[in-house]
């Protein structure tokens, strides 16, 4: 039975270029959209640029441009990105529409109706210099919990405290650096509690991975709080009605921006009808793809919302895990912050498009791109094992036979295994786990070469008593190579129209089944380069210009933080001199991971169990965005050994693993050369 579904994809913010993060998740998207095409389903797919908020605000005025002259620019070049990615969008639009502030203030008007938007005076910090209210990321200052320094007005990036910014010790603005003031202001705010019997049955039925349905229950068990959705002026974003000086909050209009886009694709296909997909009781269906960090908002207040105004909820959200690099997170001063736009300098997307699906299981795990394993996994399978089946035997059907293939196939049983593989290949596509479905065609792929090898046509094609049987060989060997490329298709698709072209067909999985026999194909050409590691780091190397052009390119400076305050990942100041007789307190020792392992709800930690010679002590270590706990299993590090036991929220942690870096994603353990044991003093 056909289905009629919406598919979605998170919107990028339009205050910079689209990375090979963001590259992650509208790959895994375009490859279910592209795979329900496949098979009959009517599907729109639909995203948008996100446009609202301070920081939109505030770097249009550091480029001395309006923010609609900078937002059109910068959709421009995300448009340009993703159609280069074969990202097959049915519609990319803007929040900054018509259609977008229609649904916003219709959405919010049918809530206040029902009673679900309270207003209240709360306190918030000014800035003083810019007459502005200061969101939480716009103060710094010092952590109220460890005394950490130029922390940011929500959380500690050093012990993971999380606070409100009038916590804040010292705080400053970082629009002027001036020292913000307490101020009250009125304040519009969604009922969210209201809403928590329905968005708990939402959840249970299957709209969100189990995996993250857990953390969605700590968030009830703790208490579902009110959700502030306005700002005051200055601010870039549609007005609030009957109000004078107050905006949506940008992450109020962001998920109305799906509706938005939508029915700007609607307007314009008159055979879409909007309201059979987004009304309460619809048939359709509605996913959304999503990265882990903005669960909350698109499974508690974005489901609420249209609940409380009678829309459909998700079918369901695929969330994905963040992208890293080398097993590190992406870096700008090593150059693996890839922009789309540098990696398609060196690459073709089919590259990327191959190697992420290779590694995305449809669970919320991070993802590696290792570039190294890149480029092996990518020539090794696209290649070696697909094009080089049809490379070495395409040849012969156009030297010995015209171009013209045999009339039947002759090996039943092997066509057999390949068909019905479509099974598992679907159920896999079905819930994202494309890297068993990869594993499975290019299982498959290794029995179409044992068999073009065990048959060597190159041989036969020498012995014209053979010709027949090289004509079988050949034959069959290219109805293999078209199976496979048709499960591929979702992936790869440039390679499978390179495909089709080549076999004179179409690749289409109505016909998986039906054998291309008795027919005319073309001469066989190139379908794939291999790439090579020299190229990755010409890439990498583009990425360290890239960086070096905006740094140099800036109009205007970023306001600097007071002349007391050091930069955050600033090195360069010493800290205080100790004595000997200080240094000798601290009992520095080598230790050996014998177990790590992710914190449930913990964003930043690790738990680990470290052999110290004489015991095994365990130990959080705020290294998650650096590391995967499966790498650092048997690894060598240096521990503060006797550095007395802290109770914190997770557990009781015995002890400090000693690291260097700025913090955040570039954090390097420190590990004893080769040949060190368990338990060794560090001198």
């Amino acid at each position: 039975m056909t289905k009629k579904i919406l598919v979605t994809c998170a919107l990028p913010y339009a205050n910079g270029s689209i990375h090979l993060g963001h590259m992650l998740e509208h790959i895994q998207a375009d490859i279910w959209v592209r795979y329900q095409r496949m098979k009959g389903n009517e599907i729109h797919f639909v995203c948008a640029d996100d446009t609202h908020g301070t920081p939109i605000m505030l770097k249009a005025a550091q480029m001395n441009v309006s923010p609609e002259e900078m937002i059109s620019a910068v959709n421009a070049e995300h448009r340009s990105d993703f159609s280069a990615f074969e990202i097959s969008f049915d519609n990319y639009y803007t929040t900054h529409s018509p259609e977008n502030e229609f649904f916003s203030t219709s959405i919010y008007k049918k809530l206040r109706e029902r009673g679900y938007i309270k207003t209240r005076t709360i306190s918030q910090l000014f800035d003083p210099e810019k007459q502005m209210f200061l969101p939480d990321r716009f103060v710094k200052g010092t952590c109220p919990k460890c005394k950490a320094e130029d922390q940011y007005g929500d959380n500690c990036e050093v012990c993971g405290a999380t606070y409100s910014p009038s916590e804040l010790i010292d705080p400053y603005s970082t629009v002027s650096g001036s020292k913000p003031e307490m101020k009250e202001t009125e304040h519009y705010f969604f009922d969210l509690p209201a809403f928590e019997q329905p968005l708990k049955e939402w959840i249970s039925s299957g709209a969100v991975p189990a995996e993250m349905a857990n953390k969605l229950n700590e968030w009830f068990e703790s208490g579902l709080k009110q959700w502030d959705i306005s700002r005051d002026a200055p601010y870039f974003g549609f007005k609030i009605p009957d109000t004078d000086n107050k905006y949506f909050y940008v992450w109020l209009d962001a998920p109305i921006g799906y509706l938005g886009s939508f029915k700007n694709l609607c307007s314009r296909d008159s055979s879409i009808n909007f309201d059979e997909y987004v009304s309460k009781d619809s048939p359709c269906e509605m996913y959304h793809f999503i990265g882990k960090d903005i669960l909350y908002f698109h499974s508690l207040f974005w489901p609420a919302m249209l609940y409380g105004t009678d829309h459909r909820m998700p079918t369901r959200l695929n969330v994905h895990g963040y992208v890293t690099v080398n097993g590190a997170k992406m870096s700008k001063s090593k150059g693996t912050f890839i922009k789309a736009s540098t990696y398609l300098k060196h690459f073709t997307p089919e590259a990327l498009r191959y190697y992420y699906a290779a590694k995305m299981n449809g669970r919320t795990d991070d993802l590696d791109l290792n570039l190294e394993d890149f480029v092996a996994k990518v020539n090794s399978d696209l290649v070696n094992k697909l094009v080089n089946l049809a490379s070495r035997t395409a040849v012969f059907i156009t030297r010995c036979f015209n171009g013209k293939l045999a009339g039947g196939i002759t090996e039943p049983k092997l066509f057999e295994q390949f068909i019905n593989a479509a099974k598992t290949v679907d159920e896999c596509y079905e819930k994202c786990d494309y890297a068993r479905a990869i594993r499975e065609i290019m299982g498959l792929a290794d029995e179409a070469n044992r068999y073009v090898d065990a048959n060597a046509p190159w041989v036969l094609a020498k012995d014209p008593a053979q010709k027949e049987k090289l004509h079988e060989v050949c034959t069959n060997s290219l109805n293999m190579f078209r199976i496979l490329t048709t499960y591929l298709k979702p992936v790869v698709p440039t390679l499978a129209t390179g495909v089709e072209a080549l076999l004179n067909t179409t690749l289409s999985l109505e016909k998986i089944s039906e054998h291309l026999c008795g027919c005319e194909i073309r001469e066989f050409k190139p379908l794939f380069k291999r790439i090579d590691l020299k190229t990755v780091q010409a890439m990498v190397n583009d990425s360290k210009e890239d960086l070096a052009k905006s740094a140099g390119s800036a109009k205007k400076p970023a306001p600097a933080a007071p002349a007391k305050k050091a930069a955050k990942d600033d090195d360069s100041e010493i800290a205080p001199q100790i004595t000997i007789d200080d240094f000798a307190k601290v009992d520095l020792r080598v230790a050996k991971i014998v177990k790590a392992e992710h914190v449930e709800g913990a964003e930043k930690l690790i738990s680990l169990e470290l052999d110290i010679g004489t015991e095994v002590r365990h130990v959080f270590a705020g290294i998650k965005s650096a590391y995967r706990p499966e790498e650092l299993v048997g690894r060598l590090t240096i521990m503060v050994a006797n550095l007395a036991p802290r109770k914190m929220k997770f557990g009781v942690s015995e002890g400090m693993v000693c690291a260097a870096g700025p913090g955040g994603w570039e954090i390097f353990l420190l590990s004893p050369d080769s040949g060190a044991q368990p338990g060794m003093r560090v001198h």
